[in-house]
């Protein structure tokens, strides 16, 4: 069972993570007020043309969704080392035939789903030369828990910390040992705990999980995922193409990955 969260950190320190976490709540729920406004703004633009005020409804509505998306966290973005441009770590020779990119959520109970079905397949795929794999980590349900943007910031610290084989099999038992959407969540320990396992040193990446270090790429890959399209996890995309259809299954898209 996840203990209760614990962490070494002072008052000062607690006060602040609990600020940001209550600021990223916040731009959640902005982000569903930004889409709803959009919703509303498309049905108003038929009636506002014949007035001739599309045009300045335009700009509000624009400079109102760049100042949203742009409430970012306020750590810089510098991507840990390790990462691709995309937000991710590819796995496998860049030179294999087949690419495949994965946009996931540690706590995506789908994508839990995608991985246990596929991994064993697609790691075989990879070692062979066929493929090479992006995952790209996402904190998609941040509504729902901090835990979704806390497991994607860990991922960053062991990648930067340990490299991607270490991260590969952190990433691994992330999945391995993914709490429901209803909780209880995994602490900062038992984050920290599971990249030990995975073959990072605790004092490397400890300091770096507890303070968020790579909270900022997280919020990046976030809003480069939202503008690229990306409104479900997982997607998956295959030499380029998204496998996507009408009563897609998880085992459906897992035999398009390595069929």
């Amino acid at each position: 069972m996840a203990q209760k969260k614990t962490s070494h950190r002072t008052a000062e320190e607690k006060a602040a993570t609990a600020a940001k976490r209550d600021a990223r709540r916040a731009r959640t729920e902005r982000a569903r007020e930004q889409a709803e406004e959009r919703r509303k703004a498309a049905k108003r633009k038929e009636q506002l043309t014949r007035f001739g005020l599309v045009a300045g409804v335009l700009v509000l509505i624009v400079g109102g969704y760049f100042l949203i998306t742009n409430l970012g966290s306020d750590k810089p973005d510098t991507p840990p080392a390790g990462a691709s441009e995309d937000y991710g770590l590819v796995i496998g020779d860049a030179d294999a035939p087949k690419e495949i990119v994965v946009y996931e959520d540690f706590l995506c109970p789908f994508c839990g789903d995608l991985e246990t079905t596929v991994r064993d397949q697609l790691d075989a795929a990879v070692e062979a030369g066929e493929v090479s794999v992006e995952y790209r980590p996402l904190p998609f349900l941040e509504g729902i828990d901090d835990y979704s943007p806390e497991s994607a910031n860990a991922f960053a610290v062991v990648l930067d910390a340990s490299g991607p084989e270490v991260a590969k099999t952190f990433h691994d038992l992330l999945f391995d040992n993914q709490p429901s959407e209803r909780g209880p969540f995994p602490s900062d320990d038992d984050l920290v705990d599971l990249a030990v396992e995975a073959g990072a040193t605790e004092a490397d990446v400890r300091p770096g999980i507890e303070d968020m270090a790579f909270e900022g790429w997280v919020d990046a890959a976030g809003e480069a995922a939202s503008q690229a399209g990306i409104n479900s996890t997982p997607s998956v995309f295959v030499d380029g193409e998204k496998i996507e259809g009408e009563g897609l299954t998880i085992a459906d898209i897992a035999q398009r990955m390595v069929g």
